[in-house]
């Protein structure tokens, strides 16, 4: 069951997550104290264990509206999209099924605010930082978010299968950033990059073709191209040191936290996240990754 507020406007809610992916992309959570350190055993975290909101259901919240591809039709109940079923699969290493799982409303900005929380855990793409942590836990990070490389369709690096065909390319980048950081440290093209202050001006130089290929968030890519920059296409994604990680938000120092890393580090080392990656992120937005 999920209790959805009146839904806002797709738009308005892929601008708030390209304004966390840039944000993102500023820093890095390298000097995190997380609280995604700890894990206990799979063990001792079954349902009749487990202090959650209401015995034998694990409550999960997200935004409304909550869109693709983490979410599907938007309908987080259904188990479609990146975030769905990275949810129901932590609920299945925990023991419950999937019609023991209740979804609920929690609005992005007021998810990480301090305070006791009406869900026992979160997902919504939300970043663990420092700040964050000093009044939510965060689990063990189910998401590392790559490098989006997105090129007018028209250019030769839309073309682009590997890093080593993006080499020659002209490239756009923020200054500051990890993009920036990922563009000449894993690309490594044959001409330093165009930096620009900010993202609208990163914006700008590909709409007037000064620039035929900016790297960014791979959120921010899909927003990129969706809205204001149609004529261009994410070519593909990539890895890259200090990428943006998202983890389950909890209470603070719940005592689920440790039962939710370890589920997501199980479901890490069998591959089964990673094909939830490839089916519902890669494969659903035409963003393959590229080496």
């Amino acid at each position: 069951m999920i209790r959805l507020r009146s839904p806002i406007s797709i738009l308005f809610a892929l601008v708030a997550v390209t304004a966390v992916a840039l944000l993102a992309g500023c820093g890095s959570s390298d000097d995190s104290d997380s609280s995604s350190s700890a894990t206990a055993d799979l063990s001792d975290c079954t349902p009749d264990k487990l202090a959650t909101q209401s015995a034998g259901t694990l409550t999960v919240a997200t935004d409304s509206p909550a869109f693709p591809p983490y979410f599907e039709d938007d309908d987080p109940t259904n188990g479609k999209g990146f975030e769905s079923a990275v949810a129901f699969a932590i609920a299945d290493q925990l023991g419950y099924k999937a019609s023991d799982v209740e979804w609920t409303v929690e609005a992005f900005n007021s998810s990480y605010a301090p305070g006791p929380k009406d869900f026992d855990f979160d997902v919504n793409q939300i970043s663990i930082t420092p700040a964050r942590e000093k009044q939510v836990d965060f689990s063990a990070p189910y998401y590392e978010g790559k490098r989006g490389v997105v090129a007018l369709k028209d250019s030769d690096a839309a073309k682009a299968t590997s890093l080593d065909d993006l080499k020659g390319a002209n490239i756009g980048v923020q200054i500051g950033t990890t993009s920036l950081d990922a563009v000449n440290d894993v690309i490594q093209p044959d001409n330093d990059p165009k930096v620009f202050d900010n993202s609208n001006d990163v914006v700008t130089a590909l709409k007037q073709g000064s620039v035929e290929v900016v790297v960014v968030d791979v959120p921010t890519a899909f927003y990129l191209t969706a809205v204001q920059v149609p004529e261009a296409a994410v070519v593909g994604q990539f890895a890259a040191p200090g990428g943006d990680q998202w983890g389950a938000l909890l209470e603070k120092d719940s005592s689920l936290t440790a039962c939710i890393s370890a589920a997501i580090e199980e479901l890490r080392s069998s591959g089964e996240l990673a094909d939830i990656e490839q089916e519902w992120i890669s494969d659903k937005t035409n963003a393959p990754v590229i080496e």
